[in-house]
């Protein structure tokens, strides 16, 4: 059978559902925090060369770039359809209108989104990802992203649970450029002119181009355009040195040494932004009613929605011995984050623990046919909620209008800011 009849069989036979099986990714320049139900075993399961596996990517279409050594489909999913696999990238190429739906391809001409679990002990690296004019001088594209933090998986939040975003305002370019020149004796110190913001589960944030950040020590759910573009500005973390090759890997060679074109990919106003934490962290806002959603027995609150042109997504929490239909008005894929029933045709069950190489049932992509028609979600459980996030690609109709002042969605405790 060829793959085009394959994936129509598994579309059918799923009712415009297939279950997509795990794409673990490791980084070389990072230890990762034990928390995405990987088996311990195998948290270095790729060669301890490769690094430790501490980012799980889900309904990617997206080749990890993870330098010499890096396979050919790191970082991409498959569709698991009776033990037959085919890249989901594969199948977007040759049936995208079915996948997608036709509006959505002609649009975006396939499945510009890519969304993940990284999970690490300590922070990572003070950094940047480049936007669409310096992404597009090394044939790349431009990476937003967005984080949101599930409480299901940060029972732990590990050694540094606080993510240094932005520049104090004040700093300038200089500030940095001498950061730059201190880079191999140890500390270059950049993060002398950075502020740290305590991570808040339940909560997230919305990181544009040119924005430097620092992700802590929690289990991030992270939205973002499909790329892996970035440029290093912190020289040593938690007494690991970061090598220059990481600032410049997405810089022309002709500008490695460069600190004008370095520094000009900082968007300066955004990093000293004096409101930057009002400007970019948000909190979950309900998609209708919240007493009326109750009575039907769910909860569905909106998760990422400060950039609907790139991505959204979705926390949806069924109750337990409930059934409820939820319609969508485009494709998304979704991941487990706690609990069993079905969706659909398909048993689903969060994992305790995962081999690697092992299938699982926690993860699944929804066409678009099978969104706008409605999806059958059933929690078989008595007494544990099912819940399921949900992530969609560019341009969501559904998406509501920002709330420009986060704290009217939730109110927070106090926001901790390490200065």
């Amino acid at each position: 059978m060829n793959h085009s009849s394959l994936l129509r069989e598994a579309l059918a036979r799923g009712e415009g559902i297939v279950r997509l099986a795990p794409a673990w990714v490791p980084r070389a320049f990072l230890v990762p925090g034990g928390r995405l139900r990987l088996d311990p075993r195998d948290l270095y399961a790729l060669g301890a060369h490769r690094g430790g596996i501490d980012e799980r990517w889900f309904s990617s279409t997206t080749h990890a770039d993870n330098g010499p050594g890096t396979p050919e489909d790191e970082g991409l999913s498959y569709i698991d359809y009776d033990g037959r696999r085919v890249q989901l990238r594969e199948a977007v190429e040759l049936l995208g209108g079915e996948f997608l739906g036709a509006d959505v391809m002609r649009r975006e001409g396939g499945w510009n989104v890519l969304c993940k679990f990284f999970d690490n002990l300590g922070p990572i690296p003070h950094h940047i990802h480049q936007n669409a004019e310096f992404a597009a001088r090394v044939g790349r594209k431009p990476k937003p992203e967005a984080y949101y933090f599930p409480t299901q998986y940060n029972q732990l939040r590990n050694d540094f649970a606080y993510t240094f975003m932005g520049l104090e305002p004040g700093t300038t370019k200089d500030d940095i450029r001498r950061c730059l020149d201190r880079w191999n004796e140890g500390d270059n110190g950049i993060l002398y002119h950075s502020r740290a913001y305590k991570l808040q589960p339940g909560s997230g944030w919305q990181i544009n181009p040119g924005v430097l950040h620092a992700p802590g020590s929690l289990v991030t759910y992270e939205p973002q355009v499909n790329s892996d573009v970035f440029a290093m500005f912190q020289s040593l973390v938690d007494g690991r040195f970061v090598p220059w090759d990481l600032l410049v890997k997405d810089v022309p060679p002709e500008h490695h040494h460069d600190y004008d074109y370095i520094l000009g990919m900082l968007d300066w106003e955004a990093n000293v932004d004096p409101e930057f934490c009002n400007h970019n962290r948000f909190f979950p806002k309900p998609v209708r009613d919240e007493a009326a959603m109750l009575e039907d027995g769910y909860i569905e609150k909106w998760i990422t929605y400060a950039a609907p042109q790139y991505y959204s997504a979705k926390e949806l929490t069924v109750h337990p011995g409930r059934t409820v239909v939820i319609r969508d008005a485009v494709a998304y894929g979704l991941i487990l984050a706690q609990g069993h029933g079905s969706i659909g045709v398909h048993a689903v069950e969060t994992p305790t623990l995962i081999r690697f190489g092992q299938m699982t049932q926690d993860e699944l992509f929804v066409s678009a046919g099978a969104a706008t028609r409605g999806v059958k979600i059933t929690n078989t459980s008595a007494t544990d909620d099912l819940v399921i996030l949900k992530h969609f690609g560019p341009h969501n109709p559904d998406v509501p209008p920002m709330v420009l002042d986060p704290l009217e969605a939730m109110v927070p405790e106090p926001a901790a800011v390490l200065g």
